[in-house]
């Protein structure tokens, strides 16, 4: 999950309803303003187009000329550089203290430093890091940058991983393939858009049952692997109309994604292990693909023989079936099933935290819209849920699923932070640090607070331009000419349906908290189930 996607897009198709019985005791009426710029109110194929060069500045109150400035900082020796970097990003200071004391030492927002893992896995970690608001949509100006073999940074895993391909989340918009293959995955979820909404009820009913189940018998549940579970047959049964279950993957489906996503960015990873093991091995070699190759082809075999529809049009558009699989398998497990498992339990530890308060609220809100729509879930209903559709926005602004951006200089430009201008050189790498940039304190108010309403009214939608989870703004939609997430709609769709299955069912809940390699490992230990 970085510079690219996490799945597939929403597209503007209209999706079924799932009812809710009437209910003769609610007459909550949510007085808040509807988020006008919410991009599922108007959701299309979008057409090819030229870049925005808009996509490239925030607009801020700034004086039209900045004082140009050299880039402070500097990569140090060869080797000794890139590994003192290494230690302080994962050990001695942790990845937020390392790039806020470099803030506070070099008095700039954006610097020079080395970007792990360095080598010998990648010798070339040299990058310009971009630390604010203001100089982070750079990164997706296709006009400056380019995007080719970067999505997870300054290293990319064996195409071997990949049936031999460089999959769709590394090429550049530049390349021919792009193109084709986003295409794919637009005529992905057109040609199933009547299953999103039933079967992430369906699957997710079955969740939150076998969590009621286990918190009966163990006083606790794991929310992380049941989302998973059902996170890996939402996919299956929506996008391919297969349940896993009935097939050769039985529930191993999420257990061999994790396991592949593993080999792939284990460089990028504190998994817990002894320092020399971790930091010796893991992030000083890359895992063979070789020891991963039969759990992939398990993978590999169930999407391809539940793809045909889609191969078929692969073929139409010049892409062979195979190569068309290894996208797929790819944009459903790493992108849509990684986006899942890492965003949910985040925006439920924040949901959890902000309290009682905002659970009744959410609830009332929630209810009351789906009752006044016939007991139906709908896309149109959950529009009218100004507080819902704000808290998602506000756990991936507070929290973005992937954190982490890079591109290459195309030429020579000016980039801006709030205080000055630096040159950037044709070639050089750039990186942007995104719960930074989402977190500055010159665009949001109280940027460390989870503020549930931030985005609600006409002060909030005005902020949803700098909400860039999606590798893009808010505001702006994913094309075949741009590298944000083809999934970005669909993220928005499922995230919301989360927290409506939640509080149609519950009034409350409450989680413990721990860290982990991949997004917040968060334990259910009460659920208060719907009084009103």
């Amino acid at each position: 999950m970085a510079s690219s996607s996490l799945a597939f897009s929403a597209l503007p198709l209209h999706f079924p309803s799932s009812k809710l019985s009437p209910s003769k005791h609610l007459k909550f009426e949510p007085t808040l303003h509807p988020i006008k710029a919410s991009v599922t109110e108007k959701l299309f194929i979008a057409p090819p187009a030229p870049p925005s060069p808009l996509a490239a500045t925030v607009v801020l109150t700034e004086p039209k000329k900045l004082p140009i400035r050299k880039i402070p900082g500097d990569y140090e020796f060869p080797l000794i550089g890139p590994w003192k970097n290494r230690q302080d990003y994962f050990y001695n200071q942790g990845r937020e203290e390392f790039f806020r004391s470099r803030i506070k030492k070099f008095h700039s927002t954006i610097f020079r430093t080395n970007m792990p893992p360095g080598p010998p896995i990648s010798f070339n970690s040299k990058v310009i890091v971009l630390l604010d608001g203001k100089s982070f949509p750079v990164l997706f100006d296709t006009d400056k940058v380019e995007k080719k073999d970067l999505f997870t940074g300054t290293f990319m895993p064996s195409t071997e991983l990949t049936g031999g391909y460089r999959v769709l989340s590394y090429l550049d918009p530049s390349e021919p393939s792009h193109a084709k293959l986003k295409k794919i995955m637009f005529f992905l979820l057109s040609s199933r858009r009547d299953q999103v909404i039933p079967e992430f009820q369906n699957c997710y009913t079955e969740m939150f049952e076998n969590l009621e189940r286990d918190l009966a018998t163990k006083g606790k549940a794991s929310f992380g692997k049941a989302n998973e579970q059902a996170a890996f047959n939402f996919l299956a049964r929506s996008l391919y109309g297969a349940d896993p279950a009935d097939s050769k993957l039985g529930s191993d489906g999420p257990k061999l994604v994790s396991k592949w996503v593993l080999f792939q960015l284990h460089p990028l990873l504190i998994l817990g292990l002894p320092r020399p093991i971790e930091d010796g091995i893991l992030h000083n070699f890359t895992l063979p693909a070789f020891l991963i190759k039969k759990d992939y082809q398990r993978l590999y075999d169930f999407f391809y023989q539940n793809s045909t529809p889609i191969l078929d049009q692969a073929e139409k558009l010049g892409v062979s079936r195979e190569e068309a699989c290894h996208n797929l398998l790819f944009a459903t497990c790493f992108n849509s099933f990684g986006g899942m498992k890492i965003f949910f339990p985040n925006m439920l530890k924040w949901v959890g935290r902000a309290g009682l308060k905002l659970h009744i609220k959410l609830a009332q809100e929630i209810r009351s819209v789906i009752r006044s729509n016939g007991g139906k879930i709908t896309m149109g209903a959950m529009e009218r849920m100004p507080l819902m559709k704000s808290v998602v926005y506000e756990a991936l602004r507070i929290e973005p699923p992937v954190a982490s951006q890079y591109a290459k200089a195309k030429r020579d430009f000016v980039v801006e932070s709030h205080d000055a201008a630096f040159r950037i050189k044709e070639g050089e790498i750039l990186f942007g640090f995104q719960p930074f940039a989402t977190k500055d304190p010159k665009i949001f108010h109280k940027p460390e607070e989870f503020l549930p309403d931030r985005f609600v009214g006409e002060n909030g939608e005005k902020l949803l331009k700098h909400v860039v989870w999606s590798n893009g703004p808010e505001t702006e939609r994913s094309t075949v000419n741009n590298k944000q997430c083809a999934g970005k709609d669909f993220v928005l769709l499922v995230s919301r349906l989360l927290l409506v299955e939640l509080f149609l069912r519950y009034d409350s809940f409450d989680i413990e908290v721990a860290a982990s390699p991949l997004g917040a490992s968060v334990t259910l230990t009460s659920l208060k189930r719907a009084s009103f």
